[in-house]
């Protein structure tokens, strides 16, 4: 009985996902019918073509992309299969001292005529339109024929039962029985047919790696420039001037050493503590730009001497001995100080693991939630340093906390 019911609930479902198949795949040939039927009903004059022959075109160009999708959204809704779109996506329409707006093609009197012709050109010159079209002619010959299957057999046993002569009668249970035998399975062609015509191609797989490499390249150009910049300024606000203040404080002690002991000694004394300072400040900025503690024992040891240094009670929990990567390093102490400074955390867990050939970094605190990725922030800036190395950063953080970031980054075990 289980059987049975289980087979029905089956059938009951593929048919539904069959009709659904069909209702999404023929919209296209819908629209080439009619255009036909229109023609043969203006008499077949030759010229009479045009006109249905124009609105069948833009009707076409007008549904691939939606057909693509809803067919996206039904595959991904039934087995969980992805298929990225690819389409391009329109870059920003600034306005240039002459007053025009430039969208990246050309040259428009407004915004909105700027942003109108872009989305026509980007439309018009993306790859995954063409790829859109191919689906929409291959789809209902191959996946939409096979799911009208079990709809062609419910209407033949309609009309089977419908009339009185018994061969009509064996047509309509020989539907029956095609329809209910093929509904689990008609709606099924869809997906490998949408997996196979609707992923993107090598060559645009290729250029959209090409464009985010571009990308890339100039976030960490910007990135480096405005680490040299703080490098530098550093530099001349603290350890710089500590130093001129040292040499003009022992020149003065040298000029004293006869005259005024007493005064030479405290000046060499506040030289010293000068030149400590100076020292640690250095120290400072030399781990702020690569802590000789990650070169020397390795991430591990890095982020617990981190959590030791932190205010916060950071603990480190350690699975695998992760490589060497100053971009999670980097990325746990961007964490950890804006837990400290944002959130008034009290309490951090930072996990590391190696998996899959990547390395996976968990950090969670205690605090107040509502981090939010802004740019030009620090964890923009942690984002464009860990796309790099083709890593990434997630932030959970809900209002009143707690705040959750997994940063994964590829490598090798070593």
């Amino acid at each position: 009985m289980r059987r049975v019911v289980s087979w029905v609930a089956r059938a009951c479902t593929g048919f539904a996902r069959a009709c659904a198949v069909v209702v999404v795949t023929m919209p296209v040939p819908a629209v080439w019918a009619a255009a036909v039927a229109l023609w043969i009903w203006w008499g077949g004059n030759p010229w009479s073509w045009i006109a249905p022959f124009a609105w069948a075109c833009i009707g076409t160009f007008a549904l691939s992309r939606p057909v693509c999708r809803m067919v996206r959204s039904l595959v991904a809704r039934w087995t969980a299969t992805v298929i990225p779109d690819g389409y391009r996506q329109a870059g920003p329409v600034t306005r240039m001292s002459t007053g025009y707006w430039w969208n990246g093609y050309s040259y428009s009197r407004t915004s909105r005529d700027a942003r109108q012709e872009q989305r026509w050109r980007l439309w018009w010159s993306d790859p995954a339109t063409w790829r859109d079209l191919r689906f929409t002619a291959i789809a209902p010959l191959t996946a939409g024929a096979i799911a009208a299957i079990p709809l062609a057999g419910v209407a033949a046993a309609v009309i089977g039962f419908v009339q009185p002569e018994p061969s009509a009668r064996l047509v309509g249970v020989l539907g029956l029985v095609v329809a209910i035998a093929g509904a689990p399975y008609a709606w099924r062609p869809i997906v490998p047919v949408a997996a196979r015509f609707l992923r993107a191609s090598p060559a645009m797989v290729l250029a959209d790696r090409v464009d985010e490499l571009t990308t890339q390249r100039a976030d960490t150009t910007i990135a480096q420039a405005a680490e040299i910049r703080r490098i530098e300024r550093d530099l001349h606000d603290g350890a710089q001037a500590r130093l001129v203040g040292l040499g003009l404080s022992l020149a003065t002690a040298e000029r004293l050493l006869e005259t005024d002991p007493g005064q030479a000694k405290a000046l060499m004394r506040e030289a010293r503590v000068g030149a400590a300072t100076s020292l640690t400040e250095l120290r400072e900025l030399v781990r702020g730009i690569n802590p000789p503690v990650l070169n020397d024992r390795g991430l591990v040891d890095a982020v617990r001497a981190l959590a030791l240094d932190s205010p916060l009670g950071a603990g480190v929990q350690l699975r695998l001995d992760p490589p060497i990567e100053s971009a999670a390093y980097f990325g746990i102490a961007e964490l950890l100080t804006n837990a400290v400074k944002h959130a008034d955390a009290t309490r951090a867990q930072i996990s590391i693991a190696l998996g899959g050939n990547r390395l996976v970094v968990d950090v969670e605190d205690d605090g107040r939630g509502g981090a939010e990725v802004r740019a030009g922030g620090g964890l923009a800036g942690l984002r464009r340093r860990l796309a790099a190395f083709d890593g990434t950063c997630e932030i959970t953080s809900p209002a009143g906390g707690p705040t959750r970031a997994r940063i994964m980054v590829p490598c090798e075990s070593s």
